[in-house]
């Protein structure tokens, strides 16, 4: 079984930065992608950034140039710098994960998503 464990949220001014990170732990083979996803109270769950094989690197419109997602393949572990924080950033911040394990010789696979568990990123002054 994959697991995600977040950490990196806490509490910051506008202007400042933090850095997320998701370690990936558990039996897989390869991973597809590596992603960042954000809700903030009463609203839906939105697409932050995301990292493929390449690098392959999309952003939403409204943290491009202040975040950067990368990853660490030898530790299996996803990063979200993000800088000139705004108060409209706050929300819980939730890793995601497309993975492939093989399941025969001959090489038949399936892919999996997992989530994290959230962190809490403040944004206040």
């Amino acid at each position: 079984q994959v697991q995600l464990v977040e950490s990196g949220g806490g509490s910051v001014q506008p202007g400042g930065s933090l850095r997320l990170s998701c370690v990936v732990s558990g039996r897989f083979d390869s991973i597809n992608a590596m992603g960042w996803y954000r809700q903030a109270p009463g609203t839906q769950r939105e697409f932050v950034a995301e990292i493929r094989s390449g690098p392959n690197l999309q952003y939403t419109d409204s943290v491009k140039g202040r975040f950067t997602i990368s990853r660490d393949n030898a530790k299996n572990t996803v990063y979200l710098q993000m800088n000139s924080l705004k108060p409209e950033d706050s929300a819980v911040y939730y890793c995601r994960v497309d993975y492939r394990f093989i399941i025969t010789v001959e090489g038949a696979y399936r892919d999996r998503e997992v989530w994290g568990q959230g962190t809490l990123v403040t944004v206040s002054s």
